[in-house]
């Protein structure tokens, strides 16, 4: 069937998030080797630790032991790039009206769950779709957004918590802003993995329209 080339995903879009996705995984590696300096996450009774979020194998085949130092001079470093690449992404999302194929709308909800029965194969037929995403990628692209400014504004109250004492109050005290930093931070790894997922079973269009921008759409009939 004959195709055409159809514009989807402007230059900066793609720039920022080709961009994000190594900066996601510097922050998330320095964050495990400064959380392993005070690995305290897991399920207790009586003051005896029946199971650790994270076991000692995994820190000893990842290489993450006695890296603390290491870790925070990354970890605060890139931070700064993430934050400038959020911003940017943010500001040129506004600007160019990019948001408006990005916010849920009212059929969201039931464009997500028609997508949940179609992955499934539940449902056979794709699910309805306003503009460049489904409802699925409606709620996951808007979900992430507001996790970069989560983990920006939660990063901030456990960095400087004597300074920044109205923040880190806000957020429940330092062990809630820890916990809620590091939810998000699993958060992250959830999403790649699932992100990666679809991508794949999208297939070479979709991938091909955030390393070009365009995709590959049937051309109109032409009636004789």
């Amino acid at each position: 069937m004959p195709a055409l080339l159809k514009h989807k995903h402007p230059r900066l879009v793609r720039w920022t998030h080709w961009v994000n996705g190594p900066l996601l995984l510097v922050m998330v590696w320095s964050g495990l080797l400064i959380y392993w300096a005070n690995d305290e996450y897991a399920v207790r009774v009586g003051g005896v630790t029946l199971v650790k979020f994270f076991p000692d194998w995994f820190y000893s085949a990842l290489g993450l032991e006695a890296k603390l130092a290491t870790g925070m001079a990354w970890h605060f470093f890139f931070m700064w790039f993430f934050l400038a690449n959020g911003l940017v992404y943010t500001a040129y999302t506004l600007a160019s009206g990019e948001w408006r194929d990005l916010l849920p709308t009212r059929r969201t909800p039931r464009q997500a769950w028609q997508t949940v029965l179609h992955d499934l194969r539940v449902r056979r037929v794709p699910p309805e779709q306003d503009g460049k995403f489904n409802g699925a990628q409606r709620l996951a692209y808007t979900g992430v957004v507001l996790m970069g400014l989560g983990s920006v504004v939660t990063g901030l109250a456990i960095w400087k918590p004597t300074q920044l004492a109205w923040l880190t109050s806000l957020l429940g005290g330092y062990p809630a802003a820890r916990l809620e930093h590091f939810v998000l931070m699993i958060g992250y790894v959830l999403f790649f993995v699932v992100h990666i997922a679809q991508v794949v079973r999208a297939g070479w269009n979709n991938f091909r329209a955030m390393v070009t921008g365009y995709e590959l759409v049937p051309a109109p009939e032409v009636k004789a």
